[in-house]
């Protein structure tokens, strides 16, 4: 399907009218995102080790997606896509140096022209200059500055540097640190925000923004003992490293993590559970005033993250790569009212379907050319005739070309761009339902021949045109950029020229 061009539709008439109905009619909306956080590092997703009673309560509440995804598993593509409705490849929302125009149509403008109010409490890592449509609250905790630019890596360049990241010297106890700071403000923010909420008020929307459990790791000591020697190590069978793709082995070189300490792996493991557990307090806090405030009847609750963290696995970190560790995101939508609580939904779907979900819980009118379905149907009814299928794609940085994913059904395809001429386009396929761990590739079985192709097409289709392009428009735009280097470089000539 022909996709129609970026930002072809006036603001006035992709805001439209919001749909019948009094918006004092409507629930509130809070969606609590964090940064980072792997779904299998949940109680409600089935982990018996980590201790998250919050967001188990929460899931208990309400419906848990088990086959959510991201559209990008990097923090500023993947919030731009969930602020703009659009996969990340028809914003150009490469990397983490983008933005998106100021007046962009928005889901927050979408949530005001329906008469409802958007707020933002954390970070959404948005520019400085932007903040589409949300009145932001609890502090200034935007305050990146996006120049627009981006690059690749030489596809040849996969020699191991012999220097091991700098991050996991960042792996220890402590009370304090940016990220634990930072989240604190975001539950002071909400807890103020809520307290003086009525429930006579109109609807609010709001994105509560925690950092949590993204990197450093660093959380109290106590979070850390209680994991101790408790969280089991990735599992890579012998060879799996050498058969990973081109840009995943980049991945590893890019961000030192080819020769990390087995130490050290356990170490940012029982961390990372430790900070998990850490979070789900600050959210408790969060969930308990909504029932103290005698809101959260009438609010919807959604909880998710941008992305997953890989934690070893494939030998990986961070994220930037679309094994599920990366890729798949928790998803937990709650509101008792009209969704009986204990529920589960197997299909897939990703956050653009989030986004479509909140404009018709809060009767907003979407711009016509947003990508993504509403969830609510397939809410109301688990047997509702819902597309299962997510895509998510990645352009940023420690890669030698771009890459992007479907998933449909049970099975997951991933299509890796060519980095120039003299190394071909790559792809994955798992059955993940036989392979949860995606460690066996079945690209190269000539039984999944048909399968391969179908799934590309479906993946062309969904996105509006072929990887191939989208890869080289990425790199022109990443090489242009926004014209603020160029100004910055004028402006110092001039003054100097002026001192002398």
């Amino acid at each position: 399907m022909l996709r129609l061009p970026r930002f072809v539709l006036p603001i006035a008439i992709a805001l439209g009218c919001a749909a019948a109905g009094s918006a004092a009619d409507r629930p509130n909306v809070l969606v609590i995102m964090s940064d980072e956080h792997n779904a299998d590092v949940l109680g409600c997703y089935g982990n018996k080790i980590v201790q998250t009673p919050n967001l188990d309560r929460l899931a208990a509440r309400g419906v848990v997606f088990e086959a959510a995804y991201t559209n990008s598993p990097l923090c500023v593509p993947c919030r731009l896509s969930f602020t703009s409705g659009k996969y990340i490849s028809r914003v150009s929302a490469w990397n983490n140096n983008c933005k998106l125009p100021p007046d962009s149509p928005s889901i927050a403008r979408v949530m005001n022209a329906a008469g409802c109010e958007s707020y933002l409490c954390g970070k959404m890592h948005y520019d400085r200059s932007c903040r589409y449509g949300f009145t932001e609250i609890g502090g200034n905790m935007n305050n990146s500055v996006m120049d627009g630019r981006g690059g690749r890596r030489a596809p040849g360049a996969i020699q191991p540097s012999g220097k091991t990241s700098g991050r996991f010297n960042q792996f220890h106890a402590g009370d304090t640190g940016g990220n634990l700071d930072h989240d604190r403000r975001v539950t002071a923010g909400v807890l103020d925000f809520l307290a003086h909420r009525k429930p006579a008020d109109k609807p609010f929307f709001m994105i509560a923004g925690y950092l949590a459990p993204h990197f450093p790791l660093i959380v109290p000591q106590k979070y850390w003992d209680n994991y101790k020697d408790k969280v089991p190590m990735p599992v890579i069978p012998p060879g799996h490293l050498d058969s990973l793709p081109l840009n995943y082995r980049h991945l590893r070189v890019g961000f030192d993590v080819t020769d990390v300490d087995p130490a050290t792996v356990k170490k940012g493991r029982e961390l990372y559970y430790g900070l998990t557990q850490w979070l789900d307090e600050e959210i408790g806090k969060v969930l308990k005033t909504l029932d103290d405030a005698g809101l959260a009847e009438n609010t919807v609750v959604i909880y998710t993250t941008d992305h997953g963290e890989n934690l070893g696995e494939h030998g990986l970190w961070w994220k930037n790569c679309l094994f599920d560790s990366a890729a798949r995101v928790p998803l937990i939508v709650s509101w008792p009212k009209r969704w009986p609580g204990g529920q589960r939904r197997a299909g897939a779907c990703s956050l653009v379907d989030v986004v479509q979900t909140i404009a018709e819980i809060g009767g907003g009118e979407v711009p016509a050319d947003w990508d993504g379905d509403s969830l609510c149907g397939y809410l109301d009814d688990v047997g509702h005739a819902w597309k299962d299928l997510a895509v998510s794609e990645y352009y940023g940085h420690n890669v030698a070309s771009g890459y992007a994913m479907i998933r449909k059904g049970h099975y997951k395809y991933v299509y890796h761009t060519p980095p120039d001429m003299k190394h071909p386009a790559q792809r994955e396929l798992y059955d993940l339902k036989a392979d949860p761990g995606e460690l066996r590739n079945l690209a190269a079985d000539p039984d999944q021949k048909q399968r391969l192709t179908d799934l590309h097409a479906l993946l062309v289709k969904e996105l509006g045109g072929e990887p191939d392009a989208t890869e080289l428009r990425c790199r022109e735009e990443n090489k242009r950029g926004y014209g603020q280097v160029e100004r910055v470089k004028r402006n110092k000539r001039e003054l100097n020229t002026a001192a002398q």
